[in-house]
């Protein structure tokens, strides 16, 4: 087998830079370890940037977005009892966020796949880069009948996450990684009942972070900090729904409706980031290359502006011969993604409890609220994070 570009792994960012690069005419192929049922059965993000939705619009599988997500123009932020919204549209001259669950993409990406005739191959075992600081790099799998396989390409693009063999198959000395694990995890449960607020909340309490989201106008997500050795079969759907009103201001408790859980699970929060995120010919996109605290909407984001800075690239180096611009990589998404973990890292700070006993801390994080919330500048710091900074460029 040979193409152009051979990307492993077909969650949101894998489908999507292929379904870009399929529509300028470089043909890619894309390796899957899952099923398609598998992928899609992920519950994950769901809260898209302004630069990402523009991004599935230019992919072409904008039409069910745009008919079913919700537009947010605002956010608000819960603590002492009350709630202060944050004017999202207002404070950056008029950007929005969408709200349309990663699940959807993944299921719009993979429709447009399959009717523009890419090529993804599911259920393949034993994925391996081969000659990454060649100009003839090549990817050998065992397809799903047990036939070992050859993929010859120009380029490799790794998007198969945190786990995946793309990031391990650069040498140790030729990276290098920054990471900080937090003490707890998020408790998501997602249920069939309308949402307690027409925007997100994210709530700071005593008791611990909680956040009132949403997948749709009939579908909730709802998370509670945890401690990390937290098991999910110690908490009940009824376990659940009352510790979140103890944590949400008293008027939101009120209006909550509550019902049976589709799905429960406990995230770890980290962050971490991987320098370079290139070797040779290989790109590494989205959670290979970094991961982020859930808590400012920023991990399929930031794997959507990889995307971006990887598909033009590869426009320039196909359309223009620009291979002058390969080395580039690395640097046009790190300044974003640096920028992004500190957001990450600060609303994670500032709104989780970190200890029993930590007096100071806790008269901290009230002093940083009371500020930002009190302060247009602190207030617009806050939305132009979390509508999403601008690409950066690749010259």
């Amino acid at each position: 087998m040979k193409t152009q570009v051979a990307i492993i792994g077909a969650g949101p960012s894998g489908l999507l830079l292929g379904q870009l690069l399929q529509r300028q005419g470089i043909d890619n192929v894309i390796l899957e370890r899952r099923s398609g049922e598998y992928v899609l059965g992920r519950i994950r993000a769901g809260v898209l940037e302004q630069g990402m939705v523009d991004l599935l619009r230019e992919a072409g599988v904008d039409e069910r977005m745009d008919a079913e997500g919700l537009p947010h123009d605002g956010v608000e932020l819960a603590f002492d009892n009350r709630r202060v919204r944050i004017d999202l549209a207002g404070l950056t001259g008029g950007k929005q966020v969408m709200v349309y669950g990663q699940t959807e993409v993944t299921r719009d990406l993979m429709a447009a796949r399959q009717a523009t005739g890419g090529t993804t191959l599911y259920e393949v075992d034993d994925v391996q880069p081969h000659n990454l600081d060649t100009e003839r790099p090549y990817v050998t799998f065992v397809d799903k009948h047990g036939e070992t396989q050859r993929l010859d390409c120009d380029y490799v693009a790794g998007c198969d996450g945190y786990h995946g063999v793309s990031r391990q198959s650069i040498p140790k000395d030729r990276i290098e990684e920054f990471e900080r694990v937090y003490p707890f995890g998020w408790l998501g449960l997602l249920s069939d009942t309308p949402p307690v607020a027409d925007e997100l909340i994210y709530a700071r309490h005593e008791r611990g972070f909680a956040l009132c989201s949403m997948r749709s106008e009939t579908r909730s997500r709802y998370y509670l900090q945890v401690p990390l050795e937290e098991k999910v079969e110690d908490w009940s759907d009824e376990r659940f729904w009352e510790e979140l009103k103890r944590r949400v201001p008293e008027d939101v408790a009120a209006k909550l409706v509550t019902g049976p859980s589709l799905e429960k699970s406990i995230a770890p929060l980290r962050s971490f980031v991987v320098e370079p995120m290139q070797y040779g010919r290989l790109f590494l996109v989205g959670d290979a290359a970094h991961i982020v605290p859930p808590t400012g909407a920023k991990g399929l984001n930031l794997a959507a502006s990889d995307v971006n800075s990887l598909y033009r690239l590869l426009v320039k180096v196909y359309h223009e011969g620009r291979t002058d611009l390969i080395p580039n990589y690395s640097r046009a998404c790190l300044k974003r993604i640096w920028k992004a973990e500190r957001f990450s890292w600060w609303m994670t700070s500032m709104l989780h409890k970190f200890s029993d006993e930590e007096d100071f801390g806790s008269r901290m994080q009230q002093a940083e609220l009371d500020y930002v919330t009190g302060s247009e500048a602190g207030l617009t710091t806050i939305a132009e994070n979390y509508v999403g900074l601008p690409y950066e460029s690749l010259e």
